[in-house]
């Protein structure tokens, strides 16, 4: 792939995008713009701000998904987004969960444009950095493309110069938010015919993107490729995309590994994280490589043994995999 200012991105994903996900990924991808879990505003509004918005500066580039419906709300979060210093700020209007449906956000703001509007008019207002929506082609019944099209034209006047479109409907009833992401077929045509009859628009495409095939494909139509599960279950994807598309080399596994050694110990010691709440991202580092089910059961059973340390655990872990764990970290 040539330098082509193609964006690559890891997606919001709730229980999985923490900062130690993202300070995890950010060692084998130093290029990918990472996503922050949704944050709810009233989390932000009512709760502890350093614990939701607090991160590390190797996470950068990093955005702040916010979960609201509110445009006075999100306004005031997005611009504590800002203060923290995160370089982008995106409002989640694709999420199916029951959480977000009984909040009145989500993907249900699909069938609320001039709410979405709003939304991104009062965040816009509040900060100097983009605002961006991140949706679903539709929601229920309301799936076909001049929705979709009135959603985005809607969206685009207040304000919104980048969509990030999950290339699959939402079901708000009788799926599950696992199901929603599987069940419904992805159709990158309809979000593919939002960049064609909006050129100006910055689309991006997210939903089911697991090949390098598939992302290179995308850059016909698209303006960047947004990683989800596949980046959490294989994590090692994302350097081989950051190789393909900045020539970054590719990292030991290994010695990914043991670089996350002191940030376990800086969490334990500063924080009182304990070592199974970063271990947990790291199962899936060997995934597809030999003996890589040894690294992911020692490190999914010993990571919640009382006074567990992470100086034994990986390299215990790393002798099962027998991958040579002192090579150096690739630059």
């Amino acid at each position: 792939m040539d330098q082509a200012p193609f964006d690559i991105s890891v997606a919001p994903m709730m229980d999985w995008t923490d900062r130690h996900c993202r300070y995890f990924l950010r060692l084998l991808s130093p290029h990918a713009r990472l996503y922050t879990e949704m944050v709810t505003t009233g989390a932000l509004l009512h709760g502890d701000r350093d614990r939701f918005l607090g991160f590390d500066a190797a996470e950068l580039p990093l955005a702040l998904q916010l979960g609201g419906s509110e445009p006075d709300a999100l306004g005031r979060c997005a611009r504590m987004g800002e203060d923290y210093g995160y370089e982008e700020i995106n409002l989640n209007c694709g999420c199916p969960s029951d959480r977000v449906q009984n909040g009145a956000f989500g993907a249900c703001l699909m069938k609320d444009p001039l709410r979405v509007a709003d939304c991104v008019a009062a965040m816009a207002a509040a900060v100097k950095i983009p605002v961006t929506v991140k949706c679903r082609i539709g929601v229920d019944d309301c799936d076909d493309l001049p929705f979709l099209m009135s959603f985005i034209e809607t969206v685009k006047a207040a304000g919104c110069g980048t969509f990030i479109i999950h290339a699959r409907k939402a079901w708000l009833n009788g799926l599950s938010p696992k199901e929603n992401r599987e069940i419904p077929p992805l159709r990158y045509d309809i979000a593919a015919a939002v960049k064609k009859t909006h050129p100006g628009l910055r689309v991006i495409l997210n939903g089911g993107l697991t090949t390098m095939d598939q992302v290179r494909d995308a850059r016909a139509d698209f303006d960047g490729a947004m990683i989800g599960r596949e980046a959490y279950q294989n994590p090692y994807f994302m350097a081989e995309i950051d190789r393909a598309m900045w020539g970054t080399p590719l990292p030991d596994r290994a010695a990914v590994a043991m670089a996350m050694i002191p940030y376990i110990e800086a969490q334990e010691r500063d924080f009182g994280t304990p070592v199974k709440s970063v271990a947990r991202h790291m199962l899936g580092l060997f995934a597809g490589q030999r003996n890589g089910k040894a690294w992911r059961r020692i490190l999914s059973t010993k990571a919640f043994y009382d006074g567990v340390r992470a100086a034994d655990l990986i390299p215990e872990a790393l002798c099962a995999v027998d991958s040579g764990h002192n090579a150096p970290l690739a630059a």
